[in-house]
């Protein structure tokens, strides 16, 4: 009877404290979306406010990177048994779970297998490899709190024929450790290397647009490969090029400013005068090439420097003009030739 009485005025007195202090313990109530970190899913992760029960697992999470769907009456029939009884809905019928995961892409696995091989094998850029595997592989998902570095256990690389064989490991990942890190492919050295976006014929002048830069086998394209669009920018194709092909210095000329057979402006410099007589050219020519040229008024050929479109320049010790020759002499009382 006196514990009895006890109790009740307890609980009197701890609803005349609420009321004057306003403190009322706040509903449970449920989320509509969920993410979680671990293999469980527990009571706090599904209701806000649940109190002494927020660590008490009542699912399986999804997969790693994957949300799954619970009703809500499973919910609520699971976190009833564990003494949770009142649950605002919140008018919902279902919960999304999604289990967090961290993506590790191909790319940085390229990159590591790319790098020991580098530091182990003397290759001079990681940025030169280019990592291919055996089969299709697929990113590594791990724990969202598997946060240790992708780490190479085994490396084995025959430079000869560039296949390698790499086994990693995730320090912190469970899940890593129950999975096969292992990769196998080949491994081949690239250069870049300027490439035609268009055929060209002979003596096309190439544009910026003519040009990009592609990463291609250094066994393919050699040493002498252009690497840089500047340098091929401004320069004519020696002959015809496919679009695709990469360029090579021997492909590449100045760009004609004469062609065989077309007119052209003769220039006979000289101090304190110039003159210039019509000609044809005999052979093409880009500047500061020098060519044969056909001087069209004494039908004589002559050879001058290229210094612009259809524009030859002669040496000023070259003639230009046939010069007339003087009259034989004659012996004395000999009558004057008639010619």
């Amino acid at each position: 009877m006196r514990s009895a009485c006890l109790v009740m005025l307890l609980a009197l007195s701890g609803t005349a404290a609420a009321q004057v202090t306003g403190a009322i313990a706040p509903t449970p109530a449920l989320k509509g979306e969920v993410t979680v970190t671990s293999e469980l899913v527990r009571i706090g992760d599904l209701i806000e406010n649940a109190g002494r029960n927020t660590n008490t697992p009542v699912f399986r999470a999804p997969d790693l990177g994957q949300t799954g769907t619970v009703q809500v009456s499973r919910v609520i029939d699971a976190v009833r048994a564990h003494g949770l009884i009142i649950v605002d809905t919140r008018g919902l019928t279902e919960v999304a779970v999604t289990r967090a995961s961290r993506v590790i892409p191909l790319k940085e696995i390229e990159v590591r297998i790319a790098r020991a091989v580098t530091d182990q094998y003397g290759y001079s850029d990681v940025n030169n490899l280019l990592v291919s595997f055996d089969r299709e592989a697929r990113p590594i998902r791990v724990e969202a709190t598997a946060a240790g570095e992708l780490q190479i256990t085994r490396l084995f690389f025959d430079p000869r024929s560039g296949r390698f064989d790499a086994s990693f490991d995730l320090p912190g990942s469970a899940v890593a450790r129950r999975l096969t890190l292992r990769y196998t492919g080949s491994i081949v050295e690239t250069v870049a290397a300027a490439v035609l976006a268009r055929s060209l014929n002979r003596g096309e002048v190439i544009k910026a647009a003519d040009v990009a830069i592609e990463r291609r086998p250094k066994a393919e394209v050699g040493l002498e490969v252009i690497s840089a669009a500047t340098q091929a920018v401004g320069l004519a194709v020696r002959r015809p090029l496919r679009a695709g092909q990469p360029l090579r210095a021997a492909d590449l000329m100045k760009p004609e400013l004469v062609q065989r057979n077309e007119p052209v402006t003769l220039v006979y410099e000289a101090p304190g005068m110039m003159l210039t007589i019509r000609g044809k050219a005999l052979e093409s020519g880009a500047e500061g090439d020098i060519v044969s040229v056909l001087n069209i008024q004494s039908k004589r050929t002559v050879q001058g420097t290229i210094t612009g479109p259809g524009r030859i320049t002669v040496a000023a010790t070259t003639p230009l003009v046939a010069s007339v020759a003087p009259p034989e002499p004659q012996p004395a009382g000999e009558p004057p030739r008639s010619e």
